[in-house]
């Protein structure tokens, strides 16, 4: 037995780690599983020198698609920068294989010159004043709420919960981010940010087909960057990455749902929340489960510990009524699984140290001009949210993935309302499998 690795980066020692690309990674590998020859042999016949004539000639001899083949390319690393904060969500969404970062809202710009023009996100002409007076208005009720809730901080010490032994600095940190963690419902969804993933050629093609197939100029426009740089290093794979017919029908789908959705639930008053959990236990009659629930949870030391078939095999689904966009864009990171959302405004969620009624003009006009862009059918609805639109946000994967979801979003440095949400998703998840309620750890999501 041996072991050889193969590098997308110059390595160490070239001779037992040769440097290849992309894609003819991906085809070596595709030829050493129709060989009995070993990597070393396969290897001694591709030309360094010239990658391209030996990528062709594998494949010519692999018939594999390129999807099987795509997925062996290794991790492609994109970086979008000045994306809208709507793009970066839908990236998340989309891309389900994908790691990767966006940048925090403790770091961007909160301006409204930080945001796409009206004609990039094709906002109807007519609409555009509206939509830039409701920017301006929500960028300076951010920075009022923000003002206001640090002075609060300030003056009164207690208000946020700080470590018995925190230095002076972390005090200033976590007074600063009580307050930027309460107004950051009025930043708009337009706000640009910036998004960075890693995933194979296979799932970027996916990816980028998808993007191109939505009806978002912003998105179709990002297609085409990703696949241009894309193309320099995986050009056979990421030809299968154009808009696809199949794709466009599912989103012209999803699109009506969401305008459907929206127009019937559309309210800037707060919704109050409402969880849904489902447990799916059953297992095949000739493969029954091999141990108890504690016994798939209690030998772990922390959430990264390795969870036992009991819960590896559960399926759970849960449910928000009220996600509001802030949490949504972490909480649709989360893997595995499947995430469904329609993103609309069922409800506007502001925290009980700021006020409805002082906002109530800038949100009934924000609220008016979504019902405008919905009433036309317009996929630009979506730069109308701020992030304290509430809409309902679907996930469902298995219970193990659910379980570390919970404690960690509930857990230590815990953004307070993740923690809202999460506590009572797991109470419902433990109403239906008590077992588990003294393994799995609830936390109290006291500051770091």
């Amino acid at each position: 037995m041996r072991i050889t690795g193969l590098a997308l980066v110059p390595p160490p020692t070239a001779a037992d780690c040769p440097k290849v690309t992309p894609e003819l990674l991906a085809s070596v590998l595709a030829r050493y599983s129709r060989s009995n020859q070993g990597i070393h042999t396969i290897l001694s016949k591709v030309d360094l020198a010239n990658p391209d004539a030996s990528i062709d000639r594998i494949l010519n001899f692999v018939d594999y698609g390129h999807a099987s083949i795509g997925g062996l390319t290794g991790g492609l690393a994109v970086a979008l920068d000045d994306v809208s904060m709507w793009l970066a969500y839908k990236l998340f969404e989309i891309a389900t294989m994908a790691d990767g970062q966006e940048s925090s809202t403790r770091y961007i710009t909160m301006d409204a010159a930080n945001v796409p023009s009206a004609e990039e996100l094709s906002l109807p002409a007519d609409l555009a004043p509206r939509w830039q007076d409701i920017l301006a208005r929500s960028f300076a009720a951010y920075h009022a709420e923000y003002a206001r809730l640090d002075a609060l901080a300030t003056a009164e010490p207690g208000r946020v919960r700080l470590p018995a032994d925190a230095k002076p600095a972390v005090v200033t940190r976590l007074r600063k981010n009580y307050a930027l963690d309460r107004a950051r419902y009025f930043i708009p969804l337009a706000t640009r940010t910036n998004v960075g993933l890693v995933q194979t050629s296979r799932m970027w093609a996916t990816t980028v087909k998808h993007l191109d197939s939505l009806p978002h100029p912003e998105a179709r426009a990002a297609a085409k960057l990703i696949r241009d740089e894309l193309l320099k290093q995986s050009p056979r794979l990421m030809r299968h990455s154009f808009a696809e017919k199949s794709h466009q029908e599912q989103a012209r789908q999803e699109l009506a749902w969401s305008l459907a959705l929206g127009r019937e639930r559309l309210s800037a008053a707060p919704l109050a929340d409402e969880v849904w959990v489902h447990v799916d236990r059953a297992t095949p009659p000739f493969l029954p489960e091999p141990q108890p629930i504690p016994e798939a949870l209690r030998h772990r030391a922390n959430r990264y510990g390795q969870q036992g078939l009991a819960t590896r095999r559960m399926r759970v689904a849960f449910a928000w009524n009220n996600m509001a966009i802030a949490e949504l864009r972490d909480l649709n990171r989360h893997r595995t699984g499947h995430r469904c959302t329609p993103l609309i405004q069922a409800g506007f969620y502001l925290p009980p140290e700021i006020s409805h009624a002082a906002h109530s003009a800038l949100l009934a006009d924000q609220l008016e001009l979504t019902r405008e862009l919905m009433a036309r059918g317009s996929p630009a609805y979506v730069y109308s949210l701020l992030l304290g639109a509430q809409t309902p946000f679907e996930h469902s994967t298995h219970a193990d993935k659910f379980i570390y979801e919970a404690e960690l979003r509930t857990g230590m440095g815990a953004h307070f309302r993740y923690a809202e949400h999460l506590s009572a998703a797991l109470k419902g998840f433990l109403a239906q499998v008590p077992e588990a309620r003294d393994w799995v750890v609830e936390g109290t999501a006291e500051p770091e």
